[in-house]
């Protein structure tokens, strides 16, 4: 760089066109082994992984189902705040677990990790089906929370281990449609399994909790056999792909190679705002997401529908959801650009609050859920790319990823206590709140936008060292 531009009327576009010529990382490769290989991964990594948080995703919130299918009658949910009980309690272990669990992912390897994790939620998803009060199902209800709290950060940091910073958004949300996809689907399935009442003495609401139990024990075996390892330690790739994968992620951030969480990083990272900044838009694009699926089937209940026609309206959001999520996810990695397309589905989740909340019309009111949903699901994959992009260091990421993700673990807890029974059919103080997250994550987007685009100027300018620690990094606005 010539000394005239080491000047302080720098431009910092010319650098940045000067940078979009640089050779890419991974240039000495053939790109379509690269491309190959890429493909193989997706293939190998995300139908498995979109098909477990699927699961977990919808033993998380097939309450509500359930709800609606008789167990509110037979364990007298209806008393005081109890359905909002039962539905809270879970999230206090699954937001207190999540850092320990990202720390023992190392020890124990990624398969054995999420195998311990699917079948555990499974044995006590399968207990539910046979509770006879609602202590008995508060306890199951934790043990959820405890064995699901170390399987999502551990399938983000999984991912993100792989790819380069600006392939990852379309992976997460690649996955997480596969979720949608399936959870959107649930209803219509509980619904059928809900036509089982009576069949050896249990209730339709029971045949749900056990059959899909019994199932996501059967996905843990799925999970030892297929689910994928670290880059360095997974079996499923040649020795000279391993070495390409590696490659591009040193080239991308240099952190190929993972080093130690020690104590003192741990309490680094905790002591670091941004850290939190992204768990509190994560809190802000759960708290829609948990909402909707607790009380979705309620506030078609309350449009005058049936318990059979609110459990199939259920699923056509989560279709318009889909779309949406990968729409604002190939935008995000084409323009490497996130915090833009957050805000813009911020803005689509309020506009759908406000149309749920306030119209008269059920057909209006529907078309609410539906924006709801599209706002809501792809924020989820968008801001944990978001935090992946801007962090480097496998210690840092674990930590940041399990803060990230156990800030939406309270953002279930919001939902399920501000959203009461109390205030059916419209739930207007729910949607405030929900309304006032969205408003919150777009003030952050803006402070954390202002705070990058500073230190990567000033870094560009040589007035500062290199960010994360990391030569030639730059923070993704």
């Amino acid at each position: 760089m010539s000394d005239s531009k080491r000047s302080s009327d720098l431009r910092v576009d010319d650098i940045e066109k000067r940078q979009d010529t640089a050779p890419a990382p991974d240039a000495h490769y053939d790109p379509k082994f690269v491309k190959k290989t890429l493909l193989m991964l997706d293939l190998r990594m995300l139908p498995i992984m979109g098909l477990l948080y699927a699961v977990a995703l919808i033993d998380r919130t097939n309450l509500g189902i359930a709800r609606t299918a008789g167990m509110e009658q037979d364990l007298k949910l209806y008393v005081g705040e109890r359905y909002s009980i039962v539905s809270m309690i879970y999230f206090i272990p699954y937001t207190l677990l999540q850092i320990p669990g990202n720390i023992v992912l190392r020890y124990l390897g990624a398969r054995l990790h999420l195998t311990i994790c699917v079948v555990g939620w499974g044995v006590a998803q399968l207990g539910m089906g046979f509770v006879k009060t609602w202590g008995e199902l508060c306890v199951c209800r934790v043990l959820l929370g405890i064995f699901e709290a170390g399987f999502f950060p551990a399938l983000v940091y999984i991912i993100t281990t792989w790819y380069k910073r600006h392939e990852v958004q379309k992976r997460l949300a690649v996955f997480y449609i596969v979720s949608i996809v399936t959870g959107g689907f649930s209803p219509i399935l509980a619904y059928a399994m809900t036509l089982l009442k009576g069949t050896h003495g249990y209730n339709g609401w029971q045949w749900i909790f056990i059959i899909e139990g019994a199932a996501t024990i059967g996905l843990g075996i799925l999970a030892w056999l297929f689910a994928a390892d670290f880059p360095e330690t997974s079996k499923f790739v040649t020795e000279e792909q391993r070495k390409m994968i590696l490659d591009r992620v040193e080239a991308d951030r240099k952190d190929s190679v993972p080093d130690a969480v020690t104590l003192k990083k741990v309490l680094a990272v905790l002591l670091d705002p941004i850290s939190w900044s992204f768990g509190l838009m994560f809190m802000a694009s759960t708290m829609p997401a948990y909402a909707v699926g607790f009380f979705i089937t309620p506030i078609l209940l309350s449009m005058g529908y049936t318990v059979s026609e609110s459990l199939l309206l259920s699923a056509p959001p989560a279709g318009a959801a889909m779309i949406s999520t990968f729409t604002f996810a190939w935008l995000a990695d084409k323009t490497k650009k996130r915090a833009v397309w957050l805000a813009a589905q911020n803005f689509i989740c309020i506009t759908g609050l406000m149309v749920t909340g306030y119209t008269n019309s059920n057909a209006t009111r529907y078309f609410g859920l539906f924006l709801v949903n599209m706002g809501a699901s792809g924020c989820v994959p968008g801001v944990l790319a978001y935090q992946a992009n801007n962090v480097t260091s496998h210690s840092k990421r674990a930590v940041t990823t399990a803060i990230t993700i156990a800030m939406g673990g309270i953002g279930g807890i919001f939902a399920t206590t501000v959203w009461r029974q109390k205030d059916f059919p419209r739930y207007i103080p729910g949607i405030w709140a929900t309304m006032a997250c969205q408003l919150t994550m777009l003030l952050l987007l803006c402070v954390n936008s202002f705070v990058f685009a500073r230190r990567n100027k000033l870094r560009r300018e040589d007035k500062c060292g290199p960010l994360e620690n990391t030569e030639g990094f730059y923070y993704t606005l």
